[in-house]
Formats: C-alpha cells, structure tokens, sequence
C-alpha cells in the first residue's frame, strides 16, 4: 500500500512534468497496436525521428518565447526564406558548406533581434510584430525564389544533416546487422541518467530537501532506463541514429543545461513569472527579451536548414505552418500560457507527440481532415489541462 501511495503521490505533485510521457506512451502504444507493429517498427521509428527534428528545434525556441510570456509567429517562413538563403549560397554563391551553416544561423539570430527590438524597444505586441515578420519572411522566400523555384541543393555534405546517419564500427561477428555505436551510445546516455539522477538526490537530501522514496526512486531509474535502451535498440535495428537525431539532442541538451543550470534560465524563468518584479530585482526585462528572440531566430535557422537538407533542396512553401507546429509542440509539452512555467525537454516530447499522431494517422489511413481534428483536440486538451492544474495550485 505504501508503494501505491508514492506512486500517487509522485504522479500527483509531477503531472506536469510525467503526463507528457504518459500521453505519448499510449499514443505510440495504441498506434503500435492498430498498425500491427509497423509504427514501432525501426525503419518508421527512424523515420519519426527525423521528420520530428525541425518542429523540435523550434518548439525549444518557441517554450522560452511563451515562457516570458510572448509568442513568435514569424519563425515558420523565416526557416525557410534562411532555408532558402542557405540554398542560394551554396549553389549561386559557391560557397563551402562550412562557411553557409554558421552564416545562416547569424541571419537567423539579426532576424529575431529584429523583432525582438519592436517588441522590446518599441514596445509592439509580440503577436503584431511576428505577424509583420510571418508576411515579410514569406515575401522573401517567395522573392528568392521566384527566378528558379525549388533549388536543389547537390551538396552532400549539407544533405548528409538531414538524411545521413552517424557512422558504425565495422561487423565484427558479434550483433552483426545491429548499428553497434547506437547502442553504445543508449548506455552512455543511461548511465549519465542514473549517475545525474543519484547525485542530484544526494544533494537533495544533503540540503534536506524531500525526496522520492528509495522504491519509487529505483522504479523511476528502471523505467526511463529500459526506456531509453528499448529506443536504441529499435534505432539500431535500422540503421542507427542520424545526424538530425543528433543535432536535435546537442540542442537540447544545451537548452535544457542553460535553462536549468544557469543565471540566464533563473532570470528568463523569472521575466516569465512577473515581469515587473524582475525588473524590481534588477533583472533586464529587455535584454531576457532580445536573448529569447534571437535564440529563437538562431534555431529557426537551424529548423531551415535541417528541413532544406531533408528535401535536398529549398521550396517556395518551406516553412508553411511550421510556426503552428512549434507553438503546439510546446503547448502540448507543458509550456504554461500564463508564462513562467515549461521545460525544454517538454518541448521535445511534445513535437514527438504530435509528429507520431501524424505518422500513425498516416499508417492508418486517415484521411488529412480528421488528422487536423485529432490534432486540434489534443493541443485543446493540454492547454486546457494548463488552465486546470493552475485553478487547483498545482
């Protein structure tokens, strides 16, 4: 009976941060039982993960944005007009890849700065100023584009980020066919789970601060582990974590580490919690505002380039809905609409919920139409499952 109470207790006081997972793992549950297995399968697993890869990069952009309380819906074509760009650059401009990347993420970080001077110098509402930016952006693509069209990109290099993967030792004799380095790569991220799990409860309980119970602990270490193991093993089945996966993880990671291990995440966490107690504090209100937006211009660049590379190619519709995705993806997450409160991991699983809906819809045969419906209803549900754990202090 005990363990049943910690565990409802647990689930109580977390459901924010635990409803996420339970709600994607009965979504791929149900869409592995009504598919006979072909939506876990390692191909479909694979291919999930990379058509999730740049609605995830921005959905991490787009939490923070909503944390201090704003909303940026430029950041759909402003990834492809820089999609676009990137394109142009390599096969006009004849410049190396090295040189295209990192110069498309510095347009991407001047594009959010842009807007982040009308909102914060200005003081334009977030929603009017990234409008002007969704038209302006999508003008742009339109104007790049217009003399040729859809511009294929024959780098491989650039190409190889979105459709390569990362490369495996050679067979050996043992667990031929499986890719060796995804693997080892899941227990490198499972041990580094469990050590940063065992140090932060130790440190917690140095500070006496409340902990889970040593079962609920275990049970917590067992589930992600097996967890995390189970997804590479299916990867490696197939052939192995690509380099979106990749990019997508290092940007987590990095977010995730800055949000919650840094003075910066204290301070925009506390901008999006009340402003002007912030500015009270002594914390830059405008200066937490041009830091979010011109991240978010960054991984907008970065959403572009990915999805560029995936197509091989730059379209005169890049972008096209992926500022809705974004906004959904971290809504879905557990990103609070009263701002303050999301986290960037959130913000993964939320594009993973609502990128497996689409794929298991697809494998089902659904008809686009009640995609959207779907769609529609869980991104009401999470916000309405937002506005009741904050009525009842939760």
């Amino acid at each position: 009976m005990s363990f049943i109470n910690d565990a409802r207790k647990m689930l109580r006081e977390n459901i924010r941060e635990y409803g996420m997972f339970i709600a994607l793992f009965i979504i791929m549950a149900v869409f592995a039982i009504t598919t006979d297995g072909l939506f876990i399968s390692s191909r479909n697993l694979v291919n999930l993960v990379n058509q999730t890869g740049y609605i995830a990069v921005l959905a991490v952009g787009m939490t923070l944005v909503i944390v201090i309380r704003h909303i940026d819906l430029s950041v759909g074509f402003l990834a492809g007009f820089l999609g676009a760009v990137a394109a142009i650059a390599m096969v006009s401009w004849h410049l190396p890849v090295w040189v295209v990347i990192p110069m498309t993420l510095v347009f991407g970080i001047l594009g959010g700065l842009i807007s982040s001077f009308l909102v914060a110098q200005l003081g334009i509402p977030a929603f009017v100023a990234t409008l002007a930016g969704w038209l302006g952006y999508r003008g742009g693509l339109q104007l790049v584009t217009i003399s040729t069209g859809t511009i294929v990109i024959p780098d491989e290099a650039f190409n190889a980020i979105g459709n390569a993967f990362i490369p495996d030792i050679p067979d050996i004799g043992i667990l031929s066919g499986i890719h060796k380095v995804t693997l080892f790569l899941g227990l490198l991220a499972i041990i580094s789970f469990t050590s940063g799990e065992i140090i932060s409860r130790r440190k917690m309980q140095k500070n006496h601060f409340e902990v889970l119970s040593t079962g609920m602990f275990t049970l917590k270490l067992v589930f992600v582990s097996v967890l995390i193991g189970g997804i590479a093993w299916i990867l490696a089945g197939y052939q192995g974590l690509s380099w979106t996966a990749v990019v997508v993880l290092i940007v987590v990671i990095v977010y995730d580490f800055i949000t919650t291990k840094t003075v910066l995440g204290r301070h925009i966490y506390a901008v999006g919690g009340n402003p002007e107690a912030a500015e009270l504090s002594g914390i830059s209100v405008k200066k937490i505002t041009h830091v979010v937006f011109g991240s978010m211009g960054m991984l907008s660049a970065l959403s572009g380039i990915l999805y560029a590379a995936r197509l091989r190619s730059a379209t005169t519709v890049a972008g096209t809905l992926f500022e809705l995705d974004a906004i959904a993806a971290a809504f879905v997450g557990g990103v609070s609409a009263a701002g303050g409160v999301g986290k960037v991991m959130g913000s993964l699983i939320g594009a993973l919920v609502m990128t497996s809906l689409t794929s298991g819809m697809n494998l089902m045969g659904i008809d686009i139409s009640y995609q959207y419906i779907v769609r529609a209803t869980v991104l009401a549900t999470a916000v309405i499952f937002d506005v009741t754990t904050r009525k009842t202090g939760k």
